[in-house]
């Protein structure tokens, strides 16, 4: 049983989550953690593995002593992120880490646990009972069995964490209970939640009219999802601006005397940070310590394996989302990446990054026309569009809504936790 009159929501995202709580019909209130940046209610879905002293078992911290430790001079470790992104793949039920086999669901419990233990140093026991939130498709999701099988590892993953009694509530209609909770007049409403690797859809009725009847039934008109968000974003950065200086169009000598380009399917990789660990790999170095010496020029292919070696990933990714967030407010930013031998400095256009991401773009539009047809709304009907998650702030995304529903009706705030403190909510109303 939860401990009494609290009700307790986890938004485990792909790259981040919250946690938040509501006691005794209060506001949601949002756990806190310590970061080397100061305090912040976001703690990142990450693990860090360093060997124990005795040199025997690897230990693991999460959120943001991962990165701490991460960014600590240290002779062996592994950064492991994205891992939402692997729930509904068949093709990852466990992986090795610095020697010792770990399933996905241990992973991610190793994740919520260091979460849960840091909002209990704020408020207290949290209890067994949680209201978690689920995108409307996973991604990597073929059908329904893969999703069921996400959401059975997921739930493993919360009981792993100790939590007994394991609710899911999709993540758009959990940011519509937030958004209602300061609404004095019933609307119809769509809500768009961008994560880190889908972007969820949902038509509802909110309002004091939904609140009296105690219930969301009849209330959520529809929902739809694609998996399309931040990390697709991030990746046109990195193919368009990263991959070319690190030898992505390079060209090489074949044992056959034949000159060939440096194979794509390295820089696909490089294109997700969740995968950029895997060209670390025995044969995959191989082949490209291989590539290096056969390269006309080796100065990229020698960056590359730097980066590789040394797990850069979340170096370069940091830099690759600083210019993404840069061009939600600016014309243009400078691209700066600078580790060791590697420099790459590049000015980057709104424009050519819009262009960039014009694909996930239309799948996005898409999306969102299938989702009105299919409810039998029209755009003109609905009163408000609240945008959240991170990707809301990209300023095509929210064009795309603008020119769709009308710039006056977009509404947002609290793009990283609104799921977050919905999640409470929800859990609330089912406490009752």
């Amino acid at each position: 049983m939860g401990v009494t009159g609290r009700a307790v929501g986890i938004d485990f995202g792909t790259t981040n989550s919250a946690i938040a709580v509501t006691d005794a019909g209060e506001a949601p209130r949002l756990a806190g953690f310590p970061s080397r940046d100061g305090p912040t209610e976001t703690f990142r879905s990450i693990l860090y593995f360093e060997r124990d002293a005795d040199g025997r078992a690897p230990h693991a911290s999460a959120g943001p002593r991962a990165i701490e430790g991460y960014l600590e001079p240290q002779d062996e470790g592994r950064l492991v992120q994205s891992l939402k992104s692997f729930l509904a793949s068949r093709l990852f039920s466990q992986t090795s880490v610095l020697g010792s086999t770990y399933r996905l669901e241990a992973l991610i419990a190793l994740i919520l646990r260091e979460l849960r233990e840091g909002a209990e140093r704020q408020f207290g026991p949290l209890g067994e009972r949680i209201v978690v939130g689920r995108p409307v498709h996973f991604a990597n999701a073929q059908g329904p069995d893969d999703e069921s099988l996400a959401l059975e590892r997921l739930r493993a993953a919360f009981h792993n964490a100790g939590f007994a009694d394991v609710v899911f509530e999709l993540e758009p209609v959990a940011a519509a209970y937030f958004y209602e909770s300061s609404l004095d007049h019933d609307e119809l409403i769509a809500i768009a939640d961008f994560g880190g690797g889908t972007s969820d859809f949902s038509l509802l009725r909110v309002g004091p009219g939904r609140r009296a009847a105690g219930t969301s039934e009849g209330a959520v008109l529809g929902t739809s999802g694609v998996a399309v968000a931040g990390d697709c974003f991030d990746g046109a950065i990195v193919r368009e601006v990263v991959a070319p200086a690190l030898g992505l169009g390079a060209w090489v000598r074949s044992p056959f005397g034949r000159i060939l380009r440096v194979p794509e399917w390295i820089y696909a990789h490089l294109q997700r940070w969740n995968h950029l660990s895997f060209l670390k790999s025995g044969k995959t170095l191989r082949i490209l310590y291989d590539l290096r010496r056969e390269a006309i020029e080796p100065e990229p292919l020698e960056a590359l394996l730097h980066v590789v070696e040394n797990d850069l990933g979340f170096q370069m990714y940091r830099a690759v989302q600083g210019a993404k967030f840069e061009l939600s407010g600016a014309d243009d930013t400078e691209f700066s990446f600078r580790a060791g031998p590697v420099e790459i400095t590049r000015s980057v256009a709104r424009s050519d990054f819009e262009a960039w991401i014009a694909p996930e773009l239309a799948e996005i539009e898409a999306c969102l026309d299938s989702l009105l047809a299919s409810s039998g709304v029209a755009a003109s009907d609905v009163d408000r569009v609240f945008l959240t998650g991170g990707s809301s702030f990209v300023p095509a995304v929210r064009g795309l809504f603008a020119a769709r529903f009308g710039a006056d009706k977009l509404r947002s705030g609290s793009e990283l936790t609104s799921v977050a403190s919905g999640l409470a909510l929800r859990a609330r109303e089912l406490s009752v």
